[in-house]
């Protein structure tokens, strides 16, 4: 039987090497019902902690399409809180919303074998519970164990009150006001954790700190924070394409089918790429370097050293390939231009003049759709010898290339096709640990271009003037 994608598409996990994970979900499992590993892993980071038993995340972001089972996720955390003493607040953006986990986590506690008692009656069993099912202002208290209340946030609600854990459900209608209302409550705790949980957020959610928190902990200018979600990075042409489905929803073949995925179709691309594909669409979208960014660093006809850097992307749509180049200048800037984004069914012969230049010192090659050609033909010419670039290499040049650009270490003469694309563009995680490559934000221009200056500048930085040029496979 085929089965969803279980391991994150995209993920920033902090290291750890001990979680209470497993007692979680053997908790949950006392309740006759089984976790799916994607869930099992989840609840591991969540209940990850150091060496002084504080959490490794103390804030954690999940986000997964409709259907899937993240609300399973999140009771089993809240069952081990139950158990081992936290004040807890589960917050909704609905009232409905807050009241069906309420539900959700008062039927596992009986099915686990507790008992429901008055909260008044003496001598209450050890393993029994407390429970308060008025509407909008649920709560359940452990004997001799922690406590949960389930409430709908407002612009002030949670004021005064205290809580080791919170969690953010529907985290795509959360506002900078809530968080204002309910970001102290935690403050208070000695092991704090926030759980951010919910979809990507439509044209009409209200929320703004879901997508900024994506933004900033896949950057990593987020610290104690982890996130996984299940998504594509833009919009497919083919929304009905089965494979896609899979990729971006882990419970696809358990409790999703592919025919009751099928039916939720109703022609509108969009809704159903974020709801049921994972597709973050930004709105009112800024550039992450602004014209103004750019043309700080313009340049006119500076004086450069004789050593030339090539950098060369294959976009990862198999459509065009960029060439990029960069030298150094006199005054030790480093000057950047595109050469040319052409067709990839072009072929590479239009890059061999270049290679043919004796000033040639690096060329970095990026893409795998296309580097692996391009560098067996280099052989066959006997061209210089490409250097391909680990992820980490790719991360670290999109760091370098924001250090140069910010401290005016990188200039350039203005060209359009360059600055159209610059100008454009937003970050977008690579890896798990907060690195950064680039993703356009204007469909007409080609990110490559940028990602092959991006390779061109990282290789002139980090290389050495070397003195004669060898051909070594």
């Amino acid at each position: 039987m085929r089965l969803g994608r279980q391991s994150p598409t995209l993920s920033v996990t902090l290291p750890y090497s001990i979680t209470h994970g497993g007692e979680a979900v053997a908790l949950y499992s006392s309740t006759g019902r089984t976790a799916q590993q994607w869930q099992e892993d989840i609840v591991n980071h969540l209940l990850a902690v150091n060496e002084d038993g504080l959490f490794v995340h103390m804030n954690y972001g999940l986000a997964v399409p409709r259907r899937n089972g993240k609300n399973e996720v999140i009771v089993m955390r809240e069952l081990w809180g139950l158990e081992n003493g936290e004040r807890m607040c589960h917050t909704a953006h609905r009232t409905t919303t807050s009241n069906s986990a309420f539900r959700r986590l008062y039927q596992l506690l009986l099915l686990a074998g507790y008992e429901e008692h008055n909260r008044k009656k003496k001598d209450m069993p050890e393993r029994s519970f407390y429970a308060s099912k008025q509407y909008g202002l649920e709560c359940i208290e452990l004997t001799g164990g922690g406590s949960i209340y389930f409430r709908t946030r407002t612009n002030n609600g949670g004021l005064g009150e205290g809580f080791d854990l919170l969690v953010i459900d529907e985290a795509q209608e959360y506002t900078e006001k809530q968080q204002s209302a309910l970001v102290y409550t935690v403050s208070d705790s000695k092991n704090p954790q926030t759980i951010f949980t919910g979809t990507p957020p439509t044209a009409i959610s209200a929320g703004n700190v879901f997508p900024k928190m994506r933004s900033e902990v896949t950057c990593g200018q987020m610290p104690d924070t982890g996130w996984a979600e299940w998504g594509l990075e833009e919009l497919p042409e083919n929304p009905m394409d089965v494979d896609l489905w899979y990729e971006t929803n882990p419970s696809l073949g358990t409790i999703l089918t592919e025919r009751n995925v099928r039916a939720e179709f109703k022609g509108d691309p969009i809704d159903f790429g974020i709801q049921r594909l994972g597709v973050w669409i930004q709105y009112d979208q800024k550039s992450v370097i602004s014209p103004a960014d750019w043309d700080a660093v313009k340049t006119e006809a500076p004086e450069l050293k004789k050593e030339r850097y090539l950098g060369i992307k294959y976009g990862k749509d198999a459509k065009n390939v960029s060439m990029s180049i960069a030298a150094r200048t006199t005054d030790g800037r480093i000057f950047v231009e595109c050469i040319a984004c052409t067709p990839i069914r072009a072929g590479n012969s239009w890059m061999f003049d270049f290679f043919h230049n004796p000033n040639l010192a690096g060329v970095v090659v990026d893409g795998q759709n296309g580097q692996l050609v391009l560098q067996k033909e280099m052989k066959e010419h006997g061209f210089l010898k490409p250097k391909l670039p680990t992820v980490a290499e790719v991360v670290e040049a999109s760091a370098l290339f924001e250090q140069a650009l910010f401290g005016k270490t990188l200039c350039h003469s203005g060209q359009k096709t360059l600055a159209d694309v610059v100008t454009h563009c937003d970050r977008r995680a690579i890896g798990s640990n907060g690195g950064f490559g680039y993703r356009s934000l204007d469909a007409t221009v080609d990110i490559s271009v940028m990602e092959s200056m991006v390779l061109a500048h990282w290789m002139c930085a980090t290389s050495k003037a070397k003195k004669k040029q060898t051909v070594s496979y």
